[in-house]
């Protein structure tokens, strides 16, 4: 047997223990019922350094170690990916490895910091660039901004939705798997289920398990499709407008009247207080940039 063959047989052999345990790993998210979108982030983003670690000689996930986690995001910065994409990667790698712990096949949880994300400010709309947009929607994108604004809901939990799922007597708003396969509710308020019903009567077809949410074939509206609308909007007005910065807008605004973050947390569908703290943090620097723009004593001279 030649040398070249022999080392292969032995590659393949060797690399069984690897694979078995990163099919464990995407075993264990299609158990948690994670959607077919974050199975395919982390076939992406884990499947990639688990090519690159094997490309590295390692065989075993035992020989996976924080220095190998760091050389790798490191190649990556190299090549001018964003930052990003490096947390990104990043994160998937540290979820991977945190279940090999949980699950014996490492002994050590390797541990490396995490690529820093640049602070940006994300885009938001305040109240009147919502109006704004408002007067250039037709009927499908008054009710999908209103509701999107108004509810928090994810881009993909809107697109599920299907009219037995909105009460319009209550508001209540079923969404039967968020994030992580779990249900909870939404609400909308009165003026979004009237946008909602003023579209609803366009429709030829509304039946209970019908899509609120359609393609003009009458289809049901895609994740994708949505972006698109929002990128029309904003090519149309000016204003940034995605599926996900209405998300911000609603948790925004709802504190800035005042609702109470445990509430916002449940609404928004997080397991935790963090992101709600993001948001109260974009709010906070609102205050800051009013205190800075007319500080009574920093403005002490132009008084009267």
């Amino acid at each position: 047997m030649s040398h070249v063959v022999a080392t292969k047989q032995r590659w393949s052999l060797a690399s069984y223990v690897l694979r078995d345990a990163w099919t464990d790993f995407i075993l264990s998210r299609q158990a948690t019922r994670a959607t077919p979108a974050t199975l395919d982030f982390y076939r992406f983003t884990a499947g990639m350094f688990l090519s690159w670690v094997e490309g590295q000689g390692i065989t075993e996930p035992s020989q996976v170690d924080a220095r190998l986690v760091r050389q790798y995001i490191a190649e990556l910065a190299s090549k001018g990916k964003a930052d990003k994409t490096l947390h990104a990667h990043a994160r998937a790698i540290r979820t991977m490895l945190r279940f090999w712990y949980a699950e014996g096949y490492i002994q050590e949880l390797p541990k490396f910091a995490m690529p820093k994300l640049d602070k940006k400010k994300l885009p938001v709309l305040d109240a009147e660039q919502l109006q704004a947009v408002l007067k250039h929607c037709n009927k499908r994108e008054k009710a999908l901004v209103l509701f999107l604004a108004d509810t928090g809901l994810r881009r993909e939990e809107a697109c599920a939705l299907n009219w037995e799922d909105v009460d319009f007597s209550s508001g209540l708003i079923l969404v039967r798997r968020g994030k992580g396969g779990k249900a909870r509710s939404a609400v909308a308020g009165a003026s979004s289920r009237r946008a909602l019903l003023a579209y609803r009567r366009a429709q030829e077809e509304h039946g209970d398990n019908t899509p609120v949410f359609r393609n003009v074939d009458g289809s049901r509206l895609t994740g994708n499709a949505l972006r698109l609308i929002c990128r029309r909007l904003t090519e149309r007005t000016g204003i940034k407008m995605t599926p996900h910065a209405l998300r911000r807008t609603f948790a925004t605004l709802s504190l800035r009247e005042g609702m109470n973050p445990l509430h916002l947390q449940a609404l928004l569908g997080h397991a935790s207080l963090e992101m709600v703290q993001t948001y109260a943090q974009m709010v906070d620097d609102d205050l800051l940039q009013a205190h800075q723009a007319h500080s009574p004593i920093d403005n002490l001279s132009h008084l009267r």
